[in-house]
């Protein structure tokens, strides 16, 4: 458990003048960190996947040039949230939601077993590449970002995309293409640095004026909560007052944005925890890093909002939230 810091009176206000300070110190010793987030990476970012997936989206998400295997865990994400037992309305079925004749033309026996079992992740995940491919080389010829053209086929159907000469002017499929490649950063390995999001500092502000507060399981601080907020409650609110709209749960929450590594953090960064270090499906408590090691969060029934450590044993990663990952999460 880690420990927790009790502020009031003259140590409330040392602690919040310690977070500025931090914060402060932080961006300063930060410099020329930004850099390119990782687009074009092919490797999955820590736990980004399920572990019971994240070897067939790995290998499956090379299948040819249109993909990368966090194109495909973005696309797996957006259509069923990780559920195999995922079922539309529109009678999508499955991880991968295949219609039934989709799947009949195009599903594939992924692990050799004899069957194609459209409920089977492990013949759905690679149907999904094969059928990524196949569109990618059906308007290989049009104009324009070969990986867009196959998102905008996968929507609207490969005619659309040859008569229009690319994405076609359907705001559907437009925000589809646009959803699919936002959040894939959060599912891909950064190879550079992380640019700073710019909602950083006033984030921080609203979670250091409510530190002190008692915690409440599931409070949004809403007047009927009386203004208290659990973890996640605390980091969606944070960010809602600059503009940027959080899932509830934590583990929606780690999709956000990309992921820096641990030496890379800087204040506004979401810090994840969990009980499986392999599984961001796993996380269970969310906070706010303010710099220094040292983070605000909403710990538990019982405590306060604090301000405390984050390299304790079941420290999972972070999220340097953006405001378009965000909004592709909502797009779910």
């Amino acid at each position: 458990m880690r420990k927790v810091w009790v502020v009031s009176g003259v140590g409330f206000g040392l602690a919040l003048s310690f977070v500025a300070l931090l914060v402060v110190g932080t961006y300063m010793t930060a410099g020329g960190m930004a850099g390119g987030a990782g687009k074009g990476a092919v490797g999955l970012a820590k736990g980004a996947v399920p572990a019971a997936y994240q070897s067939l989206v790995q290998k499956w998400g090379t299948l040819c040039p249109a993909i990368n295997p966090a194109l495909l865990a973005a696309q797996l994400y957006q259509e069923s949230g990780w559920d195999p037992t995922a079922e539309s309305p529109a009678d999508a079925r499955g991880i991968a939601q295949f219609i039934p004749g989709t799947w009949a033309a195009h599903g594939v026996d992924g692990d050799k077993d004899g069957d194609r079992n459209i409920w089977d992740p492990a013949d759905a995940i690679p149907s999904a590449a094969s059928y990524d491919c196949k569109l990618a080389g059906y308007v290989k010829d049009a104009p324009g970002d070969p990986t867009h053209n196959m998102l905008a086929a996968y929507n609207a159907g490969a005619y659309a995309v040859i008569k229009y000469g690319g994405v076609p002017p359907y705001r559907e499929t437009q925000n589809y293409v646009k959803t699919i490649t936002d959040l894939s950063d959060s599912f891909a390995r950064p190879v550079g640095r992380v640019d700073p999001s710019k909602q950083a500092a006033a984030a921080i502000s609203f979670a250091q004026d409510h530190l002190g507060e008692p915690y409440l399981w599931g409070g949004d601080g809403t007047p009927e909560d009386g203004g208290r907020f659990d973890c996640s409650g605390l980091t969606k609110a944070a960010y809602n007052t600059v503009g940027v709209e959080l899932p509830r749960v934590a583990n929606d929450q780690y999709n956000a944005g990309p992921h820096p590594k641990r030496e890379e953090l800087l204040p506004g960064d979401l810090v994840f925890f969990s009980d499986d270090l392999s599984n961001s499906r796993a996380i269970r408590h969310v906070g706010i890093y303010v710099g220094g090691g040292y983070m605000i969060d909403a710990p538990r029934t019982g405590a306060v909002i604090r301000f405390t450590a984050i390299d304790t044993p079941d420290y999972f990663g972070a999220t340097r939230v953006t405001e378009d990952g965000a909004k592709a999460l909502a797009m779910r």
